[in-house]
């Protein structure tokens, strides 16, 4: 039998509840483990560590390249970024696997449908760069990064995911009718893709129409690949379709490394009082497991928790805290349950994924050809469109651009804006060349001359990429 070394971070709250019960049903199948605890989270920043993640916790995962972790603690609206996402970015957990499935004693109002789907979500990009700004005093601005890169390593692991378990059909959601180029990235590569993988059903649906379905129908999906943020939030939508998020694993994928964590957060309120659901966390260590190989182990475990909760032996967040098991007789329930089958109820069969080969070079897409067409000057100003239109007219009058519009929250208002239109003072003014070759400088020089009347707050060049525009239009502009 192999050896492994595997990270274990505890976690805050309920966390360490939770990864001493998974330990303890892991340690029960006989799989050979050696745990390496290190820690993250709360009690790291309140060492003064601003990144949540210490030194010797990054030495250790870089050793081992395999983390159970409980949940951590983040501050809210203000202070340090999540320790969770830190963990992610700094090994590139690229793809974040989220299954759930429907459970045996575990009444919701789709039981009896066979719930069984996936959510793949990309894990280190788009919102979730965490690139933010405030661009006038009350408008604050978060950059949305969708990379050719990225939409391909988590498109190729959502097919080789749906291979290595057998599943017969990948969707990919995704806001694409909106963000045609951020969203639209990814359905593009998605179909690009998907001819590679002829044995799996592929579709496209638009994120919210596929919310829609998945609290009308949510059986009809099998694997579901999408953004991070869309993912982030459908993924906790599908756990409360099967019992919430006590039943929610989930992985985190890179090129030979996983963090493999609840989905669930670590609700301090029940910290040490015996009576939290450690099944997602147990399920993370299943998914753990067959990522080590250890799939009868991984397949042991499924079929103890299905006798358990098809025994009716419930934790709290299920029955209510006053009638729950407490999470130690749970722990002890499934480790009976070791070798049980229950009628009915299966695991799937599964193997080794096959993690996506993709380029690591910095230019992952070349262009043969690329030309600046104008700018996007971003103003801080409270001037009425009526005003600042003409102003800014005078201004670029004997310079290379001209204005072609002003919008504002990324509708027209000048010229012929809509009076509807409530501003604000952050106004996008658009310039393009009136003829002839132009360079960005011919941008940046006119952004000076603006900021010697008005604050200029943000820089954008309009580009013509391969002959397309590789920006899009306000509503309204012609």
């Amino acid at each position: 039998m192999a050896r492994h070394a595997v990270t274990v971070i505890p976690g805050d709250g309920i966390g360490p509840e939770c990864v001493a019960a998974a330990i303890q049903i892991i340690n029960a199948t006989g799989v050979d483990i050696d745990w390496v605890e290190r820690h993250a989270g709360e009690r790291v920043f309140r060492q003064g560590i601003a990144s949540g993640v210490p030194q010797d916790t990054i030495d250790a995962i870089g050793s081992t390249r395999v983390v159970l972790k409980g949940p951590l603690g983040t501050p809210v609206g203000f202070g340090e970024k999540s320790a969770n996402v830190t963990l992610r970015k700094l090994f590139e957990t690229f793809a974040n696997i989220r299954p759930v499935r429907e459970l045996p004693g575990v009444v919701t109002p789709y039981t009896g449908q066979g719930i069984d789907l996936v959510v793949v979500r990309e894990n280190v990009e788009d919102l979730y760069a965490g690139i933010e700004h405030m661009q006038t005093p009350g408008v604050a601005q978060c950059l949305k990064l969708i990379s050719a890169k990225g939409s391909e390593k988590i498109v190729r692991t959502a097919f080789e995911f749906a291979r290595s378990e057998g599943r017969q059909s990948v969707a990919c959601a995704t806001k694409s009718n909106i963000m045609k180029l951020t969203e639209g990235e990814l359905k593009r590569t998605f179909e690009r893709i998907a001819p590679e993988y002829p044995d799996i059903r592929a579709s496209h649906v638009i994120i919210d129409n596929c919310a829609h379905q998945l609290v009308k129908k949510p059986a009809q999906f099998d694997v579901i690949v999408t953004t991070n943020m869309n993912g982030d939030i459908i993924s906790d939508l599908t756990s409360a379709l099967v019992g919430g998020l006590g039943f929610a694993p989930s992985a985190n994928l890179g090129n030979g490394i996983a963090i493999f964590e609840a989905v669930h957060g670590s609700a301090p309120k029940y910290a040490g009082k015996d009576q939290i659901n450690p099944t997602a966390v147990l399920l993370s260590g299943v998914m753990m497991l067959k990522y080590l190989g250890e799939f009868s182990a991984a397949a042991a475990i499924e079929h103890a928790v299905l006798a358990t909760l098809m025994d009716g032996h419930l934790t709290g967040d299920v029955v209510g805290y006053d009638k729950g098991l407490k999470t130690s007789a749970y722990t002890r329930h499934v480790i009976d349950n070791l070798g049980r089958r229950v009628d009915g109820w299966s695991v799937r069969t599964s193997k080794p994924i096959r993690m996506p080969e993709v380029s690591r070079d910095l230019v992952f897409r070349a262009a043969k050809t690329k030309e600046v067409v104008g700018a996007d000057i971003f103003i801080d100003s409270g001037l009425a469109p009526a005003t600042l239109g003409p102003a800014l007219e005078a201004i670029c009058e004997s310079t290379p651009l001209k204005l072609k519009m002003i919008s504002n929250r990324g509708t027209k208002i000048y010229p012929d804006g809509n009076p509807n239109i409530d501003c604000v003072d952050h106004h996008r003014c658009r310039f393009i060349g009136r003829g002839g070759p132009l360079a960005f400088d011919d941008a940046l020089a006119l952004a000076r001359r603006i900021n010697e009347a008005h604050e200029v707050c943000h820089v954008e060049r309009l580009l013509r990429i391969d002959g397309a525009d590789g920006f899009t239009k306000a509503q309204g502009e012609d």
